[in-house]
């Protein structure tokens, strides 16, 4: 049985849960689980060998078991010690942010000074941020979890499948909007404007699945307390819990993803479907469900819909649509497909 060691001590905690979940039975991998303290605290273990680490152990842990690969969830800190990492062991980087795997030393200098500046410092200062880009060329693979982002650099890793579930019949017609409340990342001012403006007799309900604060929060209580009867607004000021997210998800009827065309990370431009996954489209694998996303995302799946002029009328007919998850992203089918991409990184 060939040995993986996967690290997640940044980010991604979804990511890794997402991992676990593919890779639990796995009859031809043995995986040991390297997390901080953070990450350990958001996931669910089932049965895994999982260890507490952190930037200054993580190098020690690993000299004591022989890895025939080491998956590093996320590089986005610690970039001195991932480097050491890539130059000793045969190394796979989860890349997220393509545009910032591609940065110049001199562009990332420049962007110490646009952000949270002190915390950017101790990135440059005591975790080798100039070292980044090597970071990504020394690693022997990089890693994509959308397969419209792979190239000759990239290969994509299949971790995303659709979990079985009884699906909920609703009395209304109930549309998830997955993520953060933030216009940062998502257009919610559209789907506050487009809730205002829609006349239906059909009971509807909106759910804003992620935690709202500062000018959304309060253009959603708002908006709350000024719509007819038979449309109802929910939304969280906290932190919503896995288990709620869980929940949630699956009473949808349909997600509605306003995702912006284009973000940041660290100053530097990334653009969604094209250097940059959004996690939307993993929801819309593990939980069944179609989603509705911007006319201009590049999305050759079926189940992502390019958004309609008449969006209400869309998400409402979308109830009657059917696509069958099972058939291509199935635990079993997913598995499969994953191991031999992990058989394939062990022999170059």
């Amino acid at each position: 049985m060939k040995k993986i060691a996967y690290i997640e001590i940044d980010t991604h905690a979804e990511i890794a849960q997402a991992f676990m979940n593919i890779m639990e039975g796995s009859q031809h991998f043995s995986v040991d689980y390297y997390f901080s303290k953070r990450i350990k605290d958001q996931v669910t273990e089932t049965g895994s060998n999982v260890f507490l680490s952190d930037s200054s152990m993580i190098l020690d842990q690993l000299k004591t078991k022989e890895y025939d690969l080491v998956i590093i969830g996320t590089v986005h800190r610690y970039f001195n010690t991932f480097l050491a990492i890539t130059k000793r062991y045969n190394t796979a980087v989860i890349t997220h942010n393509l545009n910032f795997t591609k940065a110049s030393r001199v562009d990332l200098l420049k962007s110490v000074f646009k952000g949270d500046i002190i915390y950017r410092l101790k990135l440059w200062l005591k975790e080798g941020l100039l070292y980044a880009g090597k970071v990504y060329q020394t690693s022997k693979s990089l890693l994509v979890l959308d397969e419209a982002l792979i190239s000759d650099r990239h290969r994509f890793l299949p971790l995303f499948f659709t979990r079985s579930f009884v699906p909920s019949e609703n009395k209304s017609l109930m549309i998830v909007i997955p993520g953060g409340v933030s216009q940062k990342r998502r257009d919610y001012n559209h789907i506050f404007t487009t809730i205002q403006k829609i006349r239906t007799d059909r009971k509807c309900e909106f759910i804003f699945l992620g935690k709202a604060k500062d000018k959304e929060l309060r253009q959603l209580e708002q908006l709350s307390s000024n719509r007819p009867e038979n449309i109802s607004i929910t939304y969280f000021s906290d932190r919503v819990s896995a288990e709620d997210f869980e929940t949630w998800m699956q009473k949808a009827d349909v997600l509605w993803c306003p995702i912006q065309q284009e973000t940041e990370f660290f100053s530097i431009k990334e653009i969604y479907g094209k250097t940059k996954m959004t996690g939307n489209l993993g929801d819309s694998i593990a939980f069944g469900k179609l989603a509705v996303f911007p006319k201009n995302y590049p999305s050759k799946l079926n189940f992502i819909l390019p958004e309609k002029e008449n969006i209400f009328e869309q998400l409402n007919e979308l109830t009657d649509t059917h696509f069958d998850f099972q058939e291509s992203y199935s635990r079993v089918e997913v598995q499969k497909r994953l191991e031999q991409v992990l058989s394939n990184l062990m022999v170059g």
